[in-house]
């Protein structure tokens, strides 16, 4: 029997939520994912400071030397990982710019120009903007310009259905930080088929199958493997190393939980003022949304902080 790794590869793209180059060459993932956080713990490797040090010394003179050395560092690991990946790499956007669309895609650009200068294209990138409504416009600005996007911090139907509307090239529905909310807030321990978590990334697949909507799901934000075996059929999951070699380690049957059926009519469009209604209308999605921009700023600044301890 195949490990329940192999049997998921056969219906789901297995992507790697990690910055470790190391875990990265080991598992072999289709793709790969990093946000301030797996940046930020990458960086404080022992392996990663001798990059460290010399992209310090290279830019210390830099007209804003703190932000140039923080893209600097973030846009190498992310070299470094498309390197090893056949397919995309995802690089977010600084979560401090989640409700400024113009600088959102301002960054984006910036950090597509400096991938290009490492000589990765466009097509190896996948850019990370929250999924506030800003968020969700910068990228239908950007999906114009062929800049592709990768829409995180999703937690409510309203947030999939206006990321539908912009064209996303995929969206990160988070599963983990779901069933984190729902344990705290009733006391109940949930198995896999009753998993909030589960079930919201189930029916946000079931509602683009059913309109023909082409944004990929990516599920992710994993606290199990059977939270994994749940979604098994969703176009792509992305799951940290421990939970991978948990996989790869269990000889298990796993059955495919979600399969797309026939496409009919398009979905109606979503409005600015019905987004941010039925978005806060969710106590769960609003403070999750939130929590997790606050969240991926303190990794971020704290990058900062390590930079500026060096310079």
């Amino acid at each position: 029997m195949p490990s329940k790794l192999d049997q998921l590869r056969q219906m789901t793209v297995v992507v790697a939520d990690t910055g470790d180059l190391d875990a990265v060459r080991r598992l072999a993932p289709q793709d790969c994912t990093t946000n301030p956080s797996l940046v930020l713990k990458a960086m404080q490797a022992p392996a990663s400071a001798e990059t460290f040090a010399e992209t310090v010394a290279r830019l210390k003179g830099h007209a804003n030397p703190i932000a140039t050395i923080v893209q600097d560092l973030t846009v190498n690991l992310g070299a470094q990982l498309a390197a090893i990946v056949p397919g995309r790499v995802s690089t977010e956007v600084d979560a401090r710019l989640s409700f400024d669309k113009e600088a959102s895609i301002a960054k984006a650009r910036a950090l597509i120009e400096a991938y290009a200068k490492l000589g990765v294209g466009r097509d190896r990138i996948l850019i990370k903007l929250a999924s506030t409504w800003e968020g969700i416009q910068a990228a239908r600005e950007l999906e114009k310009e062929g800049i592709q996007c990768n829409l995180t911090l999703l937690f409510s139907m309203a947030q999939a259905k206006a990321c539908a509307d912009a064209g996303a090239f995929l969206i990160s529905p988070f599963v983990g930080r779901i069933t984190d909310w729902y344990t705290k807030s009733t006391g109940k321990t949930f198995g896999p088929e009753e998993d909030p978590g589960v079930l919201s990334v189930r029916r946000i697949y079931d509602h683009y199958k059913t309109h023909g909507i082409a944004t990929v799901v990516m599920g992710a934000s994993f606290r199990n493997p059977g939270q994994i075996e749940a979604l098994a059929g969703c176009d792509r999951l992305t799951i940290s190393p421990d939970l991978i070699n948990k996989l790869a380690e269990d000889q298990g049957d796993l059955p495919r939980k979600l399969t797309a059926g026939a496409a009919g009519a398009s979905a109606a469009p979503t409005s600015e003022a019905d987004f941010r209604w039925e978005h806060n209308e969710d106590a769960m999605a609003t403070e999750k949304l939130a929590e997790g921009i606050r969240n991926f700023n303190i990794d971020a600044m704290k990058l900062e902080a390590l930079v500026a301890a060096k310079l």
